[in-house]
């Protein structure tokens, strides 16, 4: 489906026609350049990748410098692939203008990470004041995790501690409140996953 590469500028709110104070997240959304042309014949799929923010000559590999020069672009940081339904030619810039008419959006982003977390925090364990597994003298702790004799070990996906966040989280379905085509903003209702700069994928 198509879509752009956005970074997550922060949250506001915005009225709605009705009055409502309506949470909101800021992304700017490209513009993107086309630096390559996926066809059935070479790739084996059709699709067209895009490069969002500019990086520099030194920071940019020789096969990449090829990459960029054949397509005759600017290095860029961050590439993704999008099937379109216009053509495109290399080096064609699309921008938010994409998302004009687009009542519903989804976005795909890296949760913040979290870092090693204990059962309650991760998974919502109840600690002492619920007794979670019978527990009375420590406030967060997981309490038993194994069975009897039999199977004599602790089952896979048992609920423990350890690390959280810092997954590719995909949202769906998130309504498109306004398109600024000036600034390359898109403001979308409610939130989407990552930190404030943190990249994004916005598919219609």
């Amino acid at each position: 489906m198509p879509g752009l590469l956005g970074k997550k500028i922060g949250m506001t709110s915005v009225f709605s026609a009705e009055g409502k104070n309506v949470p909101c997240t800021v992304i700017e959304v490209g513009p993107c350049v086309v630096t390559q042309l996926k066809t059935v014949e070479k790739d084996g799929y059709e699709a067209v990748q895009v490069g969002f923010i500019d990086k520099k000559d030194k920071h940019t590999t020789k096969p990449e410098a090829g990459h960029f020069k054949k397509a005759g672009v600017t290095p860029k940081r961050h590439l993704a692939e999008f099937k379109f339904d216009t053509e495109y030619k290399l080096g064609d810039t699309i921008a938010v203008d994409l998302f004009e008419g687009a009542e519903y959006v989804d976005v795909i982003g890296v949760s913040k990470g979290k870092g090693f977390q204990g059962v309650v925090k991760r998974h919502g364990f109840g600690g002492v004041g619920q007794t979670t597994h019978g527990q009375h003298n420590r406030l967060r702790a997981p309490g038993s995790i194994g069975a009897c004799s039999y199977p004599a070990r602790v089952f896979k996906g048992t609920r423990m501690a350890g690390q959280m966040g810092n997954h590719r989280i995909t949202v769906q379905n998130l309504q498109v409140l306004k398109v600024i085509p000036e600034h390359n903003l898109l403001l979308i209702k409610g939130s989407v996953p990552g930190s404030k700069g943190s990249i994004v994928i916005i598919e219609k």
